[in-house]
């Protein structure tokens, strides 16, 4: 399959898990991809797996990128344009995730978990719609069933993800009589680094995460990342607005 042959997309977060996943995806159909990662070691892997499944037709761009910082943001969007000439869909797929007891949490913690997940994706997504408005494009965002359901000592990665869902629609509505797309994603049970064992507080109780455990087991990241190339292409012409869950049923 070719459906991304002659469209430039940029992803953030792409140097593991469902980034990962995404851009080879996109580069073994043809795409111009400009990824980034905060990571540039992970970037750099990427990269490399990438041009080995890359279709002909496909190129690829990176570059190191802290998404919560504005001039960065800016930049990045900046050179993607510069480089390809045109932006069709914009992927926000970097996130941070962490747990603490809400009682017990820092303002710095808290301001760096919506620093990444919500204000990187308000600027990249602000930096982009100017481009996207001239190419009629689309915006896929990565948000999380802990922005549909309670997530226990993830009270800070919740809110993050529940904004991102409102501004998705918001963003939607705001530019459909342009013709611009944007929806968003809700994944759980996805075998990447945030599902890795994460430090939790002293005497958590773990039973509290048993109901948003997938009935069908853990997926691949790339379960996800046909999720998103299917809503970057032409066959999603007449979805916008909306919130696709992945998760296994786990919320079903």
């Amino acid at each position: 399959m070719t459906r991304f042959k002659d469209r430039v997309l940029l992803l953030t977060g792409a140097g593991s898990g469902i980034g990962r996943a995404t851009a080879l995806k996109l580069a073994a159909e043809g795409a111009s991809i400009f990824i980034s990662d905060i990571v540039p070691e992970a970037l750099e892997e990427t990269v490399k797996l990438a041009q080995e499944v890359a279709d002909d037709d496909a190129q690829i761009e990176a570059r190191v990128c802290d998404i919560s910082d504005e001039e960065q943001a800016e930049n990045s969007v900046a050179a993607c344009v510069e480089h390809f000439g045109r932006l069709d869909t914009l992927c926000n797929n970097a996130g941070v995730l962490g747990y603490q007891n809400t009682h017990e949490m820092s303002l710095a913690f808290w301001r760096r978990i919506l620093s990444v997940n919500l204000d990187g994706a308000f600027l990249m997504t602000r930096e982009a719609i100017p481009h996207l408005l001239e190419t009629r494009g689309s915006i896929v965002n990565i948000g999380s069933t802990a922005g549909l359901s309670g997530l226990a000592y993830g009270s800070a990665y919740s809110a993050s993800k529940g904004a991102i869902h409102a501004f998705t629609r918001a963003v939607a509505v705001e530019y459909a009589d342009r013709g611009l797309r944007a929806n968003s994603i809700s994944p759980a049970s996805i075998e990447t680094g945030m599902t890795k064992p994460t430090p939790m507080p002293e005497g958590a109780n773990l039973a509290l995460f048993q109901r948003l455990t997938s009935l069908h087991g853990v997926a691949e990241p790339g379960a996800v990342a046909d999720l998103v190339l299917f809503l970057a292409s032409d066959a999603a012409h007449h979805i916008s607005g909306e919130e696709i869950r992945i998760d296994g049923a786990a919320l079903a």
